[in-house]
């Protein structure tokens, strides 16, 4: 078994992240889902959801230093500062007219089973999106990381996460996008350092059906000979995840753990895996800590993050990954 690699410098690359479309993400159980019933439920609990800032908080919860950018409006917007300003991770928010959206999750206890339901978003100005990609500029330095992720609300247009790159490439620092559809494609035709695409969406860019081991290797390596990503990290929910470069392409089992819920387990992935970056560990480190981190945030309930130890616990069940 490998050990947990300690960081390697103690000043870590500026990490910044954007959230376009965060939401309150609200999170219940019920013994059981049925139709035409009222159904009363358990205690909920309440969190700061969305990409970009599930990432900022996982970062935050392993010790690293981030700043987290989105977008607020309405009541829904004021209880998400509130929110995400008490978890201690800096933030600053991009007033908009509409309201932040919600997302509600019911866990079913009886049968067993998760129910996800996410609102669409309010609908943006062009001068409300265009002010969030000049606080994100303001934001980037040299040698930083710009981490993009969660869905487009109305009124973006698709070619957002790829003006997010072009903002990272000016700058010399590293553009990280997490989304799908015409938006990821976009991104990807501009270019980026690392792509965090699901199975699905990694069949969608490359236009097949991957029903093998090897076809999802082979789509992941094909993406960085495309030259639309350094590092395309495949997440295969309890199948692993698979990692690819101009090195090579691992894969990595997931540790075995009680799964409480899966929401936000690849946002801490994804935030495990920038957060060992900027300390400076090879993307293959980071990638070790990017399975851990995302198998210990679904082992929490509802909308928890992962903390430290339990990051560092799982890597130590971790084995050396497999090469092709």
């Amino acid at each position: 078994m490998a050990s947990v690699t300690p960081p390697l410098s103690t000043t870590a690359r500026p990490i910044v992240t954007l959230t376009i479309n965060p939401a309150l993400d609200i999170s219940t159980s019920i013994p059981r889902v049925m139709k035409d019933h009222k159904l009363r439920c358990g205690p909920s609990r309440i969190d700061p959801g969305g990409g970009g800032a599930n990432v900022a908080r996982t970062i935050h919860n392993l010790g690293g230093d981030t700043l987290a950018i989105y977008a607020a409006g309405g009541l829904t917007g004021a209880t998400y500062r509130q929110l995400i300003e008490a978890e201690g991770v800096p933030s600053l928010a991009v007033p908009i007219a509409g309201t932040t959206r919600e997302s509600f999750t019911v866990d079913e206890t009886e049968p067993g089973g998760q129910y996800r339901f996410v609102l669409q978003g309010p609908e943006f100005s062009e001068a409300e999106w265009r002010s969030c990609l000049a606080t994100l500029e303001n934001a980037i330095v040299a040698g930083s990381y710009v981490v993009a992720s969660g869905s487009l609300p109305p009124g973006v247009p698709t070619d957002f996460y790829a003006q997010v790159a072009q903002l990272a490439h000016k700058y010399d620092a590293y553009s990280i996008v997490d989304t799908s559809g015409d938006a990821l494609h976009a991104a990807l035709a501009e270019g980026v350092y690392l792509v965090k695409p699901s199975l699905r969406e990694l069949s969608e860019l490359v236009g097949r059906e991957l029903t093998t081991e090897q076809s999802q290797v082979d789509a992941a390596a094909e993406l960085v000979a495309r030259g639309s990503a350094k590092h395309v990290a495949l997440t295969l929910g309890e199948a692993g995840a698979v990692l690819a470069s101009a090195s090579g392409v691992i894969r990595l089992p997931v540790p075995k753990v009680r799964v409480q819920s899966v929401v936000g387990a690849g946002d801490a992935f994804l935030g495990a895996f920038v957060w060992r970056l900027s300390q400076g560990h090879n993307p293959e480190s980071a990638f070790r800590s990017a399975v851990a981190a995302g198998s210990a945030t679904a082992a929490t309930p509802a909308t928890e993050m992962c903390a430290l130890e339990e990051v560092e616990a799982l890597e130590l069940l971790l084995p050396e990954a497999t090469r092709y």
